[in-house]
């Protein structure tokens, strides 16, 4: 197919040759290069769009769109990822208190409901750029006094400190829309795809942290190693999604 050719060729320019924000060339010469028509051209261009190569600016043309960060389903905190790829992490919190654990809570730490725990709801940044928001809560009795001196930079590092090392989790990926909240704290625009990611963390067999986060789908591609399981293991249905 002809436009196989001009796609390739863009998907080279864009990994070997243009930056982040660079135009691509204009239809008019693609289409002389290669000899085909403008609806080849655009043909090449909708499909490296939706790859998330390239992105449309209405009125300005096509760019290279920005680097999406490989979201690898692993235990680590969103600093240490991160940091591992260079980046500099920082967060934003826009609230932080001790709660009674709604049912949905205290079903996924393993507690009464009503039992008190910490919820710290903030957004979660990258060189300065929203990539998630994040809400989590752990039991106030398992690490008294968290929010003392402020909010910890890493609530993995914090209970590592505390001798709660988190050494396994589950986690539940789900692509959605962002509502008008999230939307608004990520700086996209509403209706906009995201990967919303729900995940328990255990330190041994005591359940430490629950979270629900809202990642950017336009920053990020979901990274999954795969080896043999050393156990059966059964996917957990998940409750109260907001």
């Amino acid at each position: 197919m002809k436009y196989v050719k001009v796609r390739d060729h863009l998907r080279s320019l864009v990994t070997h040759e243009l930056a982040v924000g660079d135009p691509i060339p204009s239809e008019r010469i693609l289409c002389e290069q290669f000899g085909v028509s403008r609806m080849t051209v655009r043909q090449a261009v909708d499909a490296l769009v939706v790859e998330g190569l390239l992105v449309r600016e209405q009125g300005r043309g096509t760019f290279v769109a920005p680097i999406k960060v490989d979201l690898e389903v692993r235990l680590s905190s969103f600093d240490e990822e991160m940091q591992r790829r260079g980046m500099t992490p920082s967060s934003k919190v826009l609230a932080s208190e001790i709660v009674d654990a709604t049912p949905d809570v205290a079903d996924a730490l393993e507690l009464l409901p009503g039992e008190r725990v910490y919820s710290l709801y903030r957004v979660r940044l990258a060189d300065g750029e929203p990539m998630a928001v994040e809400q989590s809560w752990l039991p106030t009795r398992l690490v008294p006094g968290l929010f003392d001196d402020g909010v910890p930079e890493s609530l993995y590092g914090e209970l590592r400190r505390r001798g709660l090392d988190p050494d396994w989790g589950e986690d539940v990926v789900a692509a959605a829309e962002a509502d008008g909240e999230d939307a608004a704290l990520l700086g996209i625009e509403p209706g906009k795809a995201v990967l919303r990611l729900t995940r328990r963390t255990f330190a041994g067999q005591v359940a430490t942290v629950y979270s629900r986060s809202v990642y950017r789908a336009d920053r990020y591609v979901l990274w999954v190693p795969l080896r043999r399981p050393q156990r059966p293991l059964i996917p957990r249905t998940t409750k109260g999604e907001r």
